[in-house]
């Protein structure tokens, strides 16, 4: 028993001058106890470091990819024409940036477009990130589906001479004429199908390559003058007689709306706009200028004296 006032001594415990400090790996590193502050500052800074560095590239991978999401791949169907395609898909731009991104896929004529072909929706004007100034957007030429043409309207006007000259040979002493020289009746008139809205085919196809000259099959005046759906670039005249004509599936237009026609003149060149599986021009004669209206055009036109083959 310790004497009364003296007190044991604790014994000086030994403290170690270590302590363990978590690396970024996980391994524990033995550190001085005096330096555990700084390596410990030192390891976090280097970490603050990684990790920015590693993001750099991370956010230019998504920036990229932010920039060529919008870019996608439409596959041609038949029926497709470039205007179709440019509404359905909303193309800002309409069919003409369409055709200016794929001209090297479409060719020459943007109306000649083919169930199978791949175009690109949405492609940027820029070929990569150093062009600085977008490349300039190729003109479609006169043959293209579009109503209010310019090229279009100097196209007719430098072809009109020609084809009123040609209409002359098969005009009728009543003013009428064929619609296109030189075609083949293709589909005639109610034909059967399940393919057409009404259950049959409203119209006679005349079989002519793109780009032949349409005329007036007589006199009267343009009430329709532009995109008609299904029937792709179409026009509607009303006739002296008050029946209507009308041409459908062309590749430009040559007249507008209100304007009068004379017998054998050029309203258009023939196309595959709308739903179509080829090039032709669909004729129809109506009683109004409305679908479901239609009549026999063969049967029509060789009543005014015209010969049809």
């Amino acid at each position: 028993m310790p004497a009364r006032g003296k007190h044991r001594q604790p014994k000086t415990q030994r403290f170690a001058r270590s302590i363990a400090v978590a690396s970024a790996g996980g391994a524990a590193l033995a550190l001085p106890f005096l330096g555990a502050t700084g390596a410990h500052a030192a390891s976090a800074q280097s970490i603050s470091e990684n990790a920015v560095q590693s993001s750099v590239p991370t956010a230019a991978k998504k920036s990229v990819a932010a920039r060529t999401s919008g870019v996608k791949t439409y596959v041609v169907r038949a029926g497709d024409c470039l205007a179709k395609i440019a509404e359905e898909q909303h193309v800002s731009g309409g069919w003409q940036k369409l055709y200016a991104d794929n001209r090297e896929a479409v060719g020459d004529n943007p109306s000649l477009i083919h169930p199978g072909l791949k175009l690109t929706i949405g492609k940027k004007a820029e070929s990569s990130a150093s062009s600085s100034k977008p490349k300039p957007k190729p003109r479609p030429k006169s043959s293209s589906p579009s109503s209010a043409s310019s090229s279009s309207s100097s196209s007719a006007s430098q072809k009109s001479t020609v084809v009123e000259q040609s209409a002359a040979t098969t005009s009728t002493a009543n003013g009428f004429t064929l619609p296109v020289d030189g075609a083949t009746i293709g589909t005639g008139y109610h034909v059967a199908g399940s393919m057409w809205a009404s259950g049959y085919h409203t119209g006679v196809d005349f079989i002519v390559p793109t780009g032949t000259p349409l005329k007036a099959v007589g006199a009267g005046t343009v009430v329709s003058a532009g995109w008609g759906g299904a029937y792709g670039n179409q026009v509607v005249i009303r006739l002296a007689d008050g029946y209507y004509a009308q041409y459908a599936h062309l590749s430009s237009i040559s007249v507008s709306s209100g304007q009068t026609v004379t017998e054998g003149q050029q309203i258009g060149l023939s196309g595959a706009t709308g739903n179509v599986t080829g090039p032709h021009l669909h004729f129809e004669i109506r009683t109004t200028p409305d679908y479901g209206s239609d009549v026999d055009p063969l049967a029509y036109l060789r009543s005014k004296g015209v010969a049809v083959g």
